[in-house]
């Protein structure tokens, strides 16, 4: 039997082998990347409430400037309506009772004071609270005294009469030398004046709030000792008074 001879069979390619991705571990971000949220950029609070500080700072200073606008057009319109002027005081007349020192440096002190107060305003009225008096004789005070309180009118002058005393207060042996040597002098010794007290205006029915006002006169001296008969008086023919205005801001007072 004939051998059969069969087509010689090619080998069968083979197909080409696809090259596998090789297998990295999952990254974090892999493997949150579903659950986790979207970033979402956060307001600017600090930002704003920054900007808003500051409007209300812009604010506060506008109302305060106008204010303060409003505060000098008034003054100026009462200036230019009422023409207000101070008050005046003048020492009419001071005499000196009593003057003596004891061994232990004590003084006792007796004077009779009459002061001129003048209202030169047609249409304000001072409301005066009681006045604290006080002389001095090269910055010792050697007496004090008050006078009450009153109400100054319209183009009014007023005598105000007022006793100082200084009753037993101790001194230093510096200042009673300096007095006995003023009291020795020609020149005599030097006094002043000074009044302090709050006052009110009134204009129109109304009432400003109190303000501090001080008067210091100065210029007085007395050139003889008082005797068993007759008081030393003072010549005040040089005495100038000046008013000043105190206001208190805060703890100080200007």
């Amino acid at each position: 039997m004939a051998d059969r001879v069969y087509p010689t069979a090619k080998p069968a390619t083979a197909a080409p082998a696809t090259a596998a991705n090789p297998a990295f571990p999952a990254t974090k971000a892999q493997l949150y990347s579903n659950t986790r949220p979207a970033y979402r950029p956060q307001p600017h609070h600090r930002r704003r409430s920054r900007s808003r500080c500051c409007s209300c700072c812009l604010w506060i200073i506008f109302l305060i400037l106008l204010q303060l606008v409003i505060v000098a057009a008034l003054s100026a319109a009462f200036y230019v309506f009422y023409r207000p002027h101070r008050p005046s005081f003048s020492v009419t007349s001071l005499k000196l009772q009593t003057l003596n020192f004891t061994t232990n440096s004590h003084l006792t002190s007796s004077f009779n004071l009459n002061i001129t107060a003048r209202n030169p305003n047609k249409k304000l009225v001072f409301i005066y609270n009681p006045m604290a008096i006080s002389i001095y004789s090269n910055d010792v005070d050697i007496g004090d005294g008050i006078i009450p309180s009153f109400v100054h009118g319209k183009k009014n002058t007023t005598l105000l009469k007022a006793k100082i005393a200084s009753s037993g207060k101790e001194l230093q042996s510096s200042e009673v030398s300096a007095l006995k040597a003023d009291i020795k002098s020609k020149s005599g010794l030097p006094l002043k004046v000074r009044l302090d007290t709050k006052v009110r205006v009134k204009v129109l029915g109304l009432k400003t709030p109190r303000i501090g006002i001080r008067v210091k006169c100065e210029g007085i001296r007395v050139t003889s000792l008082p005797t068993a008969k007759a008081p030393a008086t003072a010549s005040t023919s040089n005495a100038k008074c000046k008013v000043d205005v105190r206001v208190k801001i805060w703890k100080w007072t200007v």
